[in-house]
């Protein structure tokens, strides 16, 4: 047993190579809010991240439930980008409960966020019954969208 207490959920993060679209996909296409977008201190990040030469900018958007931190480096120039499969290990993503997939699909296509194959029908777990599709967005995150049951809560 520990000897402190998880209190909270504070974020989930991404790393993105361009702010603005995934800023504008999240409170455009999904209704976030926009509640802080800042530069910081290169110093500091380097000393946190262990990445030598840090400068980025990170934005935080506001979900029902959830708040996202998004983060784009702009140095150091070597980089890279991490192309994951959903059965690689550390693969991740971001699930949420919609009332309408096909529209939430429409809304993400129009960011750029597509769908990596049609939704289908859900027949076990806590979600039987609904439908889920994944999306991927220019960077690779991967979003999955969960339309529940007719009725359900």
């Amino acid at each position: 047993m520990p000897s402190f207490k998880v209190l909270a959920t504070n974020h989930t993060s991404f790393t993105v190579s361009d702010l603005d679209r995934t800023v504008g996909f999240f409170v455009d296409a999904l209704g976030f809010e926009l509640i802080s977008r800042a530069p910081r201190d290169p110093r500091i990040i380097s000393r946190i991240t262990g990445v030598e030469g840090a400068d980025i900018e990170v934005a935080y958007v506001q979900g029902p439930g959830h708040r996202l931190e998004l983060i784009q480096y702009k140095a150091p120039d070597a980089r890279g980008r991490v192309r994951s499969l959903p059965c690689d290990t550390g693969f991740a993503h971001i699930a949420f409960d919609v009332d309408d997939i096909d529209a939430a699909i429409a809304a993400s296509g129009a960011h750029g966020v597509i769908p990596i194959a049609d939704p289908v029908a859900i027949d076990k777990g806590p979600n039987a019954g609904g439908r889920v599709v994944y999306l991927r967005d220019p960077d690779d995150v991967t979003v999955e969208y969960i339309e529940k049951p007719k009725g359900a809560i």
